[in-house]
C-alpha cells in the first residue's frame, strides 16, 4: 500500500486525481488533500506520506515555498498546467513532472518509475532523498556584515541566534553584540546546519548552545531563555507546531 498525499487547490482537479490514483493503484491510501501552501506546510510539521502529487500553483503561492519553511524528504510527482517550472522541480524531490490536463498513461508510467526505484535501491525512498539533500546542502560557516560602510565577517560559530523585528532581520554573537543581516529567517535556514540551528517560531532561529533553559510553557509550548538575553523572553517561546520537531532536535 503507498500513503500519498496530494496538494492541489483545484477541489475537482484533486477528486479527479484521486479517482485516477485508485484506479493505476486500487490499494493506495490518500492520506490528504490539501490546497495552500500554508496548510501543506503545517501537515507536512506533524505527517509524512510515501509519495506527494505537488501542484505547482497553489491558492497562496508557488509551492516551492513550501520546500524553504519545512524540510521535505518524501519522493514529489509535480502537476502543472504550464511547463516553465519544470527545472527548479526536477532540483528539488522530483521524480516526475505532470502536465495538466493528466492523461491516465502519463499518471501509470510515474508510478511505475517510483516503483521501480524503491525496488533497485530496495528501501524507504525518503532516506534517500535525505541523503541526497543532505549532501547537496553546503552550510555557511561565516557570515559577511555591513554595518554603514564597515565591513565584517562573523564566524556561524559564533552566532547564538537570529532573529526578525519589523521588516528586519538580525544576529546576536554570544559575546553579546548584535549586527544586521541582509537575509530572511526562511533564507537563512538553507545555510545553517540544522544539527545546531532550529527555528522554534517566526521569529527566531537559535543556536543549540544558546539556550540556558527550558520551561513548559501553555498549550504544550515550550519557553526558552537564551544567552545572551533577548531583552524579550515572550517571544522566545517555540511555535505549537514545532514543538514536536523542536523535542527531537534536542534528543538527537
Amino acid at each position: 500500500m503507498i500513503n500519498i498525499l496530494i496538494i492541489e487547490d483545484e477541489e475537482l482537479a484533486a477528486d479527479r486525481l484521486e479517482s485516477m490514483l485508485q484506479k493505476s493503484i486500487p490499494s493506495c491510501n490518500i492520506l490528504a488533500k490539501i490546497g495552500s501552501v500554508d496548510e501543506s506546510v503545517k501537515w507536512l510539521f506533524r505527517y509524512s506520506a510515501d509519495l506527494i502529487f505537488l501542484d505547482i500553483r497553489l491558492s497562496d503561492g508557488l509551492c516551492f515555498s513550501i520546500f524553504d519553511r519545512v524540510e521535505v524528504h518524501t519522493p514529489v510527482i509535480f502537476t502543472t498546467a504550464y511547463d516553465q517550472y519544470a527545472i527548479e522541480a526536477f532540483q528539488l524531490n522530483s521524480i516526475s513532472y505532470l502536465l495538466k490536463p493528466i492523461r491516465q498513461r502519463d499518471l501509470d508510467e510515474s508510478l511505475e518509475k517510483f516503483q521501480s526505484m524503491k525496488s533497485v535501491f530496495n528501501t524507504d525512498l525518503r532516506d534517500i532523498f535525505k541523503l541526497i539533500n543532505d549532501e547537496k546542502r553546503k552550510y555557511k560557516h561565516r557570515f559577511l556584515i555591513k554595518v554603514g560602510n564597515t565591513l565584517k565577517t562573523v564566524q556561524t560559530k559564533d552566532i547564538a541566534y537570529f532573529y526578525a523585528m519589523e521588516k528586519s532581520v538580525f544576529l546576536k554573537t554570544f559575546s553579546n553584540k548584535l549586527l544586521p543581516v541582509e537575509m530572511s529567517l526562511n533564507e537563512l535556514e538553507k545555510y545553517l546546519d540544522p544539527v545546531k540551528f532550529f527555528r522554534i517560531n517566526r521569529q527566531y532561529i537559535v543556536n543549540i548552545n544558546s539556550i540556558q533553559s527550558m520551561h513548559s510553557w501553555s498549550r504544550s509550548r515550550i519557553k526558552i531563555i537564551l544567552k545572551p538575553t533577548t531583552g524579550d523572553d515572550s517571544e522566545t517561546v517555540v511555535s505549537i507546531n514545532r514543538s514536536q520537531d523542536f523535542k527531537n532536535w534536542l534528543d538527537k
